[in-house]
């Protein structure tokens, strides 16, 4: 059953429905699984925490110990104006200087390894989600697949991988500091002047409350540019998947108008969040700079009455400047998180996707000796997301070694039915039953390990011709390969290439013909050596000489294998013992090629329509 409308991804135009988030759905369940993620890492972030702290203070410590440089050199300057006998001692500055390098360099190495210590945490952190984003993938049902693009897939493994883990780098350390450096230098303020203390806490408040309207009004455009930067990539993923289908069709304006669509509702959100996360540094720069110069002014006033050294006033100045910086980069912090959050809300929510539901295996293929007995008892499906039935009773009886056809127009149900068979899919009633035992007591990947498919869609990837003809047998020889490729007609092809079987097929395998890469599919279904070989159009992208040969090598392989051919051309399927003909999602004859010709009816129709159609083109 052909379904281009199922299996195609969806479309990223205008219609695709998808509306800017206002906010996250759910930051703290987001926030705790990320925490869950960070656990096994607690050891080294402790070690993060305390070697920023203790970089930290040791920064915020040095221009206290600055100022007793400054109060010598400004009270030697008084005792030479004064024509004191002592000058300036510099040996005690030196001392001083000496000492503060000492401590900045200290603050340097702790810097340097808490560093490395959250880069390879980080690190390791975006290593699992990766890993946990493909073992789910693998768990997903098929139908996930029909209902999300590709390229929405791709984005979370990539750029929202990649987001979360540059915020992990950077945020949690800044975030550290930022709060180690406050209630550092708040203390270290205080300790000089609690007046001076008590205007530059004014800041905050302000400084709060502007940070907080510019949080609220960025997060749904941080949360809309994640959503979109899927849309986008899923869209360019798909046109370039099918270039030549948008090339041949001049599709390329439509493809253009769609990615302008989708790239301005990206470049919209972009600029937005950019932009409102930009105003925090002004902001709370301006804000800052209101603080330093009131602190100057009541600074310089309280020096001249005695009650403040000047080094003190420096000292006091250095710490201000140090107090609002940190403000400033909670500030961008937050901007980040925002989009830490974001990133990390889409990973979580495709890693809680419902799962195929797989009970306890009550047989093993292993166990069964299987023989290929298939027996479909009142088969009734559709798909998950529809209400449409597609299969409505399907009831076949086929015994071990056969060759069963399936025919019928387009939409009849024919790859449907193999996709059942095959467990794809679930059944809404019915049984589907191998060796009389029911498929949905056998795993899933168990009970593949019995089938070999060639389908009409070729499918393989940048490798070797050898490495993609082994991937229907990993531990298969060279030996056995090469066997497979000459059944397959395929041999004297590969050998004719400047590497031969070592020849690297590039991404979408377009360095061989169409008709190559379906010789090479069934090389590779022959090498499986299955019981049960599913052919599903097998032979539609070989000319009639080719397929020729590739029958004859079909009927020496699928002798004593139970075996289901889905054809248009039924002149390829004659010798079949039993031809199911499938209409509307219902067997509407089966016999063989002799006894339905007989009876003139529905597989005699469409049989006589072909030939009638070739005479007709001659």
């Amino acid at each position: 059953m052909s379904e281009p409308k199922r299996n195609a991804p969806r479309p990223h135009g205008p219609g695709r429905g998808m509306m800017p988030t206002e906010k996250a759905k759910d930051f703290k369940g987001s926030f705790k699984k990320l925490i869950s993620y960070l656990s096994p890492f607690k050891f080294k972030i402790l070690i993060v925490v305390i070697f920023a702290a203790l970089s930290t203070v040791f920064t915020i410590v040095g221009p206290k110990i600055l100022a007793k440089a400054t109060d010598e050199l400004t009270a030697g300057l008084m005792r030479i104006i004064t024509g004191a006998a002592e000058g300036i001692d510099f040996g005690y500055i030196a001392k001083v200087l000496l000492f503060l390098v000492g401590l900045y360099a200290l603050s340097a190495l702790f810097s340097y390894i808490q560093g490395f210590t959250m880069s390879g945490v980080s690190a390791k952190v975006s290593y699992n989600m990766r890993r946990a984003i493909m073992e789910k993938i693998d768990r997903l049902p098929v139908s996930y697949f029909h209902k999300t693009s590709q390229g929405d897939v791709l984005s979370r493994i990539t750029n929202d991988v990649d987001t979360l883990s540059q915020s992990l780098n950077q945020s949690i350390t800044q975030l550290i500091t930022s709060v180690c450096s406050i209630i550092g230098v708040l203390i270290m303020m205080l300790s000089i002047s609690w007046q001076l203390t008590l205007v530059a806490l004014c800041i905050v408040p302000i400084s709060l409350l502007l940070v907080g309207r510019i949080v609220k009004s960025s997060q749904k455009y941080f949360v809309g540019q994640q959503e979109y930067l899927g849309a986008v990539n899923g869209h360019v993923e798909e046109m370039y998947g099918g270039h030549v289908v948008v090339k041949a069709f001049n599709g390329e304006a439509r493809s253009m108008e769609k990615f302008e669509c989708e790239n301005e509702k990206l470049y919209n959100a972009g600029w937005k969040s950019e932009f409102l996360s930009g105003l925090m540094q002004p902001i709370m720069g301006f804000v800052g700079n209101l603080g330093y110069v009131v602190v100057c002014i009541l600074g310089a006033s309280m020096a001249a009455g005695g009650s403040m050294t000047i080094g003190g006033i420096q000292a006091f100045i250095q710490y201000l400047r140090s107090f609002t910086q940190p403000i400033t980069q909670m500030a961008s912090i937050s901007s980040q998180v925002q989009r830490t959050m974001a990133a990390a809300e889409r990973i979580f929510n495709f890693l809680d996707e419902p799962e195929i539901v797989e009970k306890t295996p009550k047989y093993t293929v292993e166990n069964s000796n299987i023989r290929g007995d298939i027996r479909f008892d009142h088969v009734c499906f559709g798909y998950e997301d529809t209400d449409e039935t597609v299969i409505h009773d399907f009831s076949a009886d086929v015994k071990a070694g056969q060759k069963i056809a399936i025919v019928g127009p387009t939409g009849a149900g024919k790859t449907t039915m193999v996709k059942l068979l095959m467990r794809f899919h679930d059944l809404k009633s019915g049984r589907i039953y191998l060796d009389g035992k029911d498929i949905t007591e056998f795993a899933r990947g168990d009970l593949r390990k019995e089938f070999g498919m060639v389908l009409q869609d070729t499918w393989l990837y940048s490798g070797t011709i050898m490495e993609n003809i082994r991937y229907g047998r990993l531990d298969a020889t060279d030996e056995e390969v090469i066997q497979a490729a000459k059944a397959a007609q395929v041999d004297h092809f590969v050998r004719t290439l400047p590497d031969g079987y070592n020849t690297i097929l590039n991404e979408e395998a377009t360095n061989v013909s169409q008709g190559q890469k379906q010789l090479l599919t069934i090389a590779r279904a022959i090498l499986s050596d299955s019981r049960i070989m599913i052919l599903d159009e097998a032979t539609s992208s070989v000319d009639t000489r080719t397929e020729l040969s590739i029958q004859t090598a079909m009927d020496n392989l699928m002798r004593g294998r139970t075996s289901f051919i889905i054809a248009h051309r039924l002149s390829t399927i004659r010798n079949a013992d039993l031809i199911l003909c499938m209409k509307d999602g219902d067997i509407v004859e089966q016999g063989t090629h002799e006894e339905l010709l007989a009876k003139n009816g529905f597989y005699a129709n469409l049989y006589n329509s072909q030939f009638e159609h070739a005479e007709e083109s001659a």
